[in-house]
């Protein structure tokens, strides 16, 4: 089943240095080489800072567009992983490989499964005899 890993992190805490981001940087790369390594890789990306975010929300059947997150908080999306894994224990064990950028253990790693889209079924035509 495919397991998207969602990775937040701190957004109050102080930039990393450059020798801890290329740590990140080769750390996640490990995560990735592996999981291709395996065939189970389905993608992973890191995301934009959310002061480039932009949120749609609707209203009253009104379209409101806010510069931002939806919401203010400390940890944010980061980024993003999808693994192909066994099963939900396969999928636990890749998170705690996956390196949250986050001093003191302050990022998580969210992990869902993604079941995937069921076809929709087709309208039933009203047929008259």
């Amino acid at each position: 089943m495919r397991y998207m890993f969602l990775i937040y992190s701190r957004s109050d805490e102080e930039p990393l240095t450059p020798d801890e981001d290329m740590a990140t940087r080769l750390a996640h790369r490990a995560v990735m080489d592996d999981a291709r390594a395996r065939g189970i890789f389905q993608g992973a990306e890191p995301l934009a800072p959310t002061t480039t975010a932009t949120t749609v929300r609707q209203q009253q059947g009104k379209i409101l567009i806010t510069d931002g997150p939806f919401a203010e908080t400390k940890e944010q999306l980061a980024g993003y992983y999808i693994l192909d894994c066994h099963d939900l224990d396969d999928a636990l064990e890749w998170a705690a490989r996956i390196p949250t950028n986050c001093r003191g253990g302050a990022g998580c790693i969210e992990v869902r499964p993604l079941p995937g889209m069921k076809a929709a079924a087709a309208p039933h035509a009203a047929t008259a005899s």
